[in-house]
């Protein structure tokens, strides 16, 4: 079995922000300009951002992809999205983590492994969803299995309810917690609301969070949408261990702008804030 450093032990915070860089749409997507130069600096640019911000970790994902792909990707944006995710490792001293959309977890463990990365996001990790993909199903039978296979020291997060999804079958959210970190082994859960920039439900996060307190290897639980300055703390109150933060950190609040230093800089200090409180 591979060595995997745990997730909590990749970070200097005890509850680490995590700021997205949202990829403006790759070659063979829709809305793709023909610049490949300005993918990457804009992804440069954002990650810089986010680090003189203070954010703990970053998130690499083609949220400009739409539509995605339900599952496998091309090669193609694979081979993308492995260049500017080597271009962000080399520039930033933070955690890396990838999210290939909307459920590619070999892809995404492949570019992780290839450039260094931290971690993936899966968004269907165990169970079924239906979403605008279609039918997804987890496959995390295949992910830990490759994790092992190519020797990747890679954490698995994995999403509980992803947003953007209906669950079918499971709709508990602790049972779905238990079985994603359970059978699923995942190293960490995130919660997250219906959509991107959307309120996470408090009250699924306490759920979630008192469902794994008593696991002998503790389980991050981050809260994955809707996270503001002003609700960070209440995040954290509520069980979360982190937050990833994307709309709110961009300027104007608008998901697809650049990240805004200033507001990095805001919720990472209204989170510091609220661990100061707690001890």
């Amino acid at each position: 079995m591979t060595a995997v450093t745990p997730f909590a032990e990749r970070f200097d915070a005890d509850r680490p922000v995590l700021g997205m860089v949202h990829l403006p749409p790759l070659p063979g997507a829709p809305a793709f300009d023909g610049d490949r130069a300005a993918i990457r600096e804009r992804a440069l640019e954002d990650a810089r951002r986010l680090e003189d911000g203070g954010a703990d970790g970053i998130v690499l994902e083609n949220f400009g992809d739409a539509p995605f792909y339900p599952e496998s990707v091309p090669t193609h944006v694979v081979a993308e999205m492995t260049a500017v995710a080597s271009a962000v490792t080399d520039t930033v001293d933070v955690p890396v983590g990838i999210n290939v959309l909307r459920n590619d977890a070999k892809a995404a463990l492949s570019i992780a492994a290839a450039v260094g990365a931290d971690f993936v996001r899966v968004n269907v990790h165990v169970g079924t969803a239906a979403t605008d993909q279609g039918v997804l199903e987890g496959r995390a039978h295949e992910t830990v299995r490759l994790r092992d296979r190519i020797n990747a020291d890679v954490a698995i997060l994995a999403d509980v309810h992803v947003k953007h999804a209906t669950p079918i079958g499971e709709t508990d959210v602790e049972r779905a917690a238990l079985e994603t970190v359970g059978r699923g082994r995942a190293d960490g859960v995130i919660v997250s609301g219906s959509g991107t920039g959307t309120e996470t439900s408090l009250e699924d996060v306490e759920r979630v969070a008192d469902a794994l307190a008593d696991r002998e290897v503790p389980v991050p639980v981050l809260v994955g949408s809707g996270v503001t300055r002003e609700t960070i703390a209440d995040c954290f109150a509520a069980g979360a261990t982190g937050a990833i933060v994307g709309t709110a950190l961009k300027e104007g609040g608008e998901t697809t702008n650049p990240v805004s230093r200033e507001r990095v800089a805001e919720l990472v200090a209204a989170a510091r804030a609220a661990d100061s409180s707690d001890a």
